[in-house]
């Protein structure tokens, strides 16, 4: 873009002029400005006003500088005509600093743009160029045809052209026009700057006035581009827009350029939109360029077996199928199937159709690659040996099968090593770092151990494949390596969904991230397959190992010594596994330990500790009154060596002022309440209460601490749920003893009638009421919170109160009773020392039988 000649050349002067005194005159309101007047003093010169001021500008003995309060006034416009130096009031203050007046052949306002070199791209309306470029020389900038070294900004219409792309490589920030009138807005302040970071907020967006088409793509994908379009300043519009200005094509749906695509848009794909957020700038189009398909270079799958001209007979025609059907079950080159195109003229997307399994999978198959070796010619090969799969015995092939898993399962390792972990770690990125080393330690710190180990044992089962011997011992490789895997997997497998759900948490978060993974999947290497994808690979790597060795094992004879061998590899991947399995429950365990300890209020610290295993938590309701309270709901939490005992909070509290609700809703409400923290030391017996007609689910515990003298007696009813109290008193026997260290678990537990316990049955009926009573009372204050809400009228609440149906009869009965206001909510008042006169009630009002003295069991 050429810019207007008259806006870059400057005003002459007259030799007189040059070498005439200097003088100031304050033009029009400038004249009472004491601010002004100050600063013109500065600089030691002739001070004069006008209304004007061109009475002064015809004045040759002079060099006059005419201060002006706007650039847009009339007096501005007559004095422009006239060539004066003309000045604003910021600059002359500006100017005063130093106490010299410096004129650079064209007016000048402020210095806000000062030092600043900017170049326009993009910019096609000559009017608009105009009035920026005038803006641009008002506070004091410079503009220029061409990018140079001292160019400072770029100055562009859209993320697009030769000029961005300059501007993007060697780091030139690439601003828009709302930059220079954002800095025409700060003219007034002395000081302002529009070089400053504050400022760069104008930077213009990634796809900046980009007038977009997107095709081919998934419905997900094409939702997500769409929405990260509009983010970064595109517009989104169709292949009928003859000013589009780029259409992306999804290439592995795309396969022909559209007949009808606007003359001027660059047909890209899909990596270089991804890139381009990923960079947070627009890359060269040229590197990304959308290419046809070419029919007659690229044959079909279908075409690759080409018939001949003749039917032939069915009998040579199935011969030539079981042929067909050989050659493609072959691990050989593709090259070597028949009719295979040449390989400088098969394209990536559909030639690689030979590399595909059955699955669709790129990495599933040895890619084709020659044996090559690591070091000198006598190292280890990286690709097992090319054979006849029909000349091999059945145990040779299935070895065959584990070593060709093997080393695809390493060339995944080494994909997520090198195409992902090794960018992300890059200190130089783009744009900044899109992970912090805390992070990336997590998704990949536990990977390298896994990634070494199973390169040496490739390295060995290569060894072996190419130096085959009948009496080869396979199990002895698994033996050797099989303690590095126990040690190298748990880490990888404990964390793993953990590790999935902060990578799509970062994902959706960080558009740069994502746009990280897309590119990366979209490249050969990785086979079109996702991070997550890749990273599932560990976790499913020891069962097909397992499963792999059977089969070697079935064809092995049992008098081979590498049965024995095998036997004990199996034996040692499975118990790997196991290992594996027991140590990720121990890990859910710790931290499911961390969210009860979180989850109740007044928790003993104590409670988490490093030997301390989650086991077992069933809710129950108290028969006694030795912890919180006959009818109460508690939780008991059964941990190795402790029994958390917990009282269950009500979710739904009585009617509470606007502040206290606002209260709730920013600090979250614990579950429970901590009552008491119970050794499975001090517990000395566990009684199950056989059951009754009216007693079901009862058990006691029998508990006395070392500094105690006297027994205490916890007595609990098992409420409904999954866990049967069978279950659970087996699961508690069995936890006691091995914290006793006895082995006498049958002893811990007795059965006994309830009389024994002095357990009446009126103790297991009151306990059921009070459960439903406050079951119902609890739904009813609901209601009544919802009847007292603070949105409705006095009229309308009037009307709600008396639509509530209340429990405890009618409301004149309620009235009645004493003490009901001091309470919070309606479940407290069914428990209230006063029993309500209503009948729903009247258990409260039975009479509790007298106890006798316990007795030891």
């Amino acid at each position: 873009m050429i810019l207007p000649k008259g806006d870059l050349t400057s005003v002459s002067q007259t030799d007189a002029e040059s070498n005439a005194d200097p003088r100031i005159c304050l033009v029009g309101c400038l004249a009472d400005d004491p601010v002004a007047l100050e600063a013109a003093k500065k600089f030691n010169v002739p001070v004069v006003t006008s209304e004007t001021g061109e009475e002064y500008a015809s004045d040759v003995n002079y060099c006059t500088y005419f201060i002006v309060t706007d650039f847009e006034s009339k007096e501005f416009e007559e004095l422009h005509k006239l060539g004066a130096r003309l000045l604003g009031k910021p600059a002359l203050i500006e100017l005063s600093k130093d106490g010299v007046l410096m004129y650079n052949q064209r007016p000048v306002f402020c210095h806000v743009m000062i030092g600043v070199v900017l170049v326009f791209t993009g910019f096609r309306k000559k009017a608009e160029v105009s009035r920026l470029l005038k803006l641009v020389h008002y506070m004091g900038g410079s503009v220029k045809n061409e990018i140079r070294e001292n160019v400072t900004h770029l100055l562009a219409y859209s993320s697009t052209g030769e000029k961005y792309q300059y501007a993007t490589t060697f780091n030139i920030p690439v601003m828009g026009e709302d930059w220079v009138h954002a800095a025409w807005a700060h003219r007034d302040e002395v000081g302002a700057r529009a070089d400053i970071n504050s400022m760069m907020k104008y930077k213009i967006r990634v796809f900046h006035n980009l007038r977009m088409v997107l095709l081919g793509f998934p419905s997900e994908d094409q939702v997500q581009m769409e929405d990260l379009v509009r983010q970064n300043g595109g517009v989104l519009t169709t292949l009928d827009d003859q000013h589009a200005t780029h259409v992306v094509v999804e290439e592995q749906s795309v396969t022909e350029k559209p007949a009808d695509c606007p003359p001027r848009a660059h047909v890209v794909k899909a990596e270089w939109f991804w890139t381009s957020i990923q960079m947070d700038a627009c890359p060269n189009e040229k590197l990304h360029l959308f290419e046809e398909m070419n029919s007659s270079s690229v044959m079909s799958p279908r075409q690759m077996f080409v018939s001949p001209s003749t039917p032939g007979s069915r009998s040579r025609r199935r011969k030539r199928l079981r042929e067909t059907v050989q050659q493609l079950a072959q691990d050989d080159s593709p090259s070597t199937l028949p009719t295979a195109p040449p390989a400088s003229k098969r394209r990536s997307s559909v030639g690689d159709l030979a590399y595909l399994s059955a699955d669709g999978s790129f990495l599933d198959e040895t890619v084709p690659t020659p044996n090559r070796l690591i070091g000198s010619a006598d190292a280890t090969p990286l690709s097992p040996p090319s054979v006849d799969l029909k000349q091999l015995s059945a145990r040779q092939r299935v070895f065959h099968e584990l070593v060709k898993t093997e080393c695809n399962y390493v060339n995944i390792l080494d994909t997520i090593e090198k195409v992902i972990k090794a960018p992300l770690e890059n200190i130089v990125q783009p744009g900044g770092p899109m992970l912090d080393a805390q992070e990336l330690k997590f998704i990949f710190g536990n990977l390298p151990p896994i990634h070494e180990v199973h390169k040496r044992m490739r390295n060995d089962l290569l060894t072996l494949a190419h130096n085959w011997s009948d009496d080869a011992s396979i199990g002895d490789i698994i033996l050797k390596y099989s303690s590095n895997l126990q040690a190298a997997y748990p880490p990888f497998i404990n964390y793993f969904e953990n590790m999935k759900e902060m990578l799509q948490r970062i994902s959706i978060e960080r558009p740069r991230f994502h746009a990280f993974l897309k590119i990366a999947q979209n490249k050969p290497e990785c086979g079109r397959q996702s991070f997550q994808e890749l990273l599932i690979r560990p976790v499913q790597r020891l069962p097909s190992m397992s499963l792999l060795i059977n089969d070697i094992l079935k064809h092995t004879d049992k008098t081979s010594p590498d049965h024995a061998s095998l036997e004990q590899a199996l034996d040692q991947i499975k118990s790997v596994m196991t290992y594996i399995n027991d140590d990720k429950r121990k890990t859910e365990a710790k931290l499911k330990l961390f969210e009860i300890h979180n989850d109740i209020e007044m928790c003993p610290p104590n409670l988490v500790a490093s030997h301390r295993l989650y086991l077992s938590k069933v809710d129950v309701t108290e028969l006694s009154d030795t912890c919180s309270g006959r009818g109460d709901t508690l939780t008991l939490f059964l941990f190795n060596d402790v029994m958390e005992i917990c009282k269950k909070k009500s979710k739904y509290n009585s009617i509470k002022s606007p502040s206290r609700a606002n209260l709730h809703a920013i600090k979250p409400i614990k579950t429970y309440k901590h009552l008491e923290m119970m050794n499975l030391a001090h517990i000395k017996r566990i009684v199950d209460i056989r059951e009754t007609e009216e007693c079901h689910n009862v058990f006691a515990l029998i508990i006395r601490a070392n500094q105690e003298f006297k027994e205490r007696l916890f007595t609990f009813a098992l409420m409904p749920d999954d866990t049967t109290k069978a279950a659970f008193l087996k699961i508690l026997c069995r936890t006691v003893a091995n914290v006793v260290c006895r082995n006498d678990v049958e002893n811990f537990l007795v059965s006994m009638d309830p009389h024994h316990l002095d357990i009446e049955t009126s103790d297991v009926s009151l306990t059921n009421a009070l459960s439903k009573a406050l079951r119902f009372a609890t739904r009813t204050g609901r209601k009544v919170s919802r009847a007292f809400s603070f949105n409705k009228s006095p009229s309308k609440l009037k009307r709600a109160v008396s639509t509530v149906m209340s429990p405890f009869g009618t409301l004149s009965q309620q009235s009645s009773m004493r003490g009901a206001t001091s309470v919070n909510n309606l479940a407290d008042l069914s428990l209230s020392g006063t029993p309500p006169s209503g009948g729903f009630a009247q258990p409260m009002a039975t009479p509790t039988p007298r106890r006798r003295p316990l007795k030891h069991v």
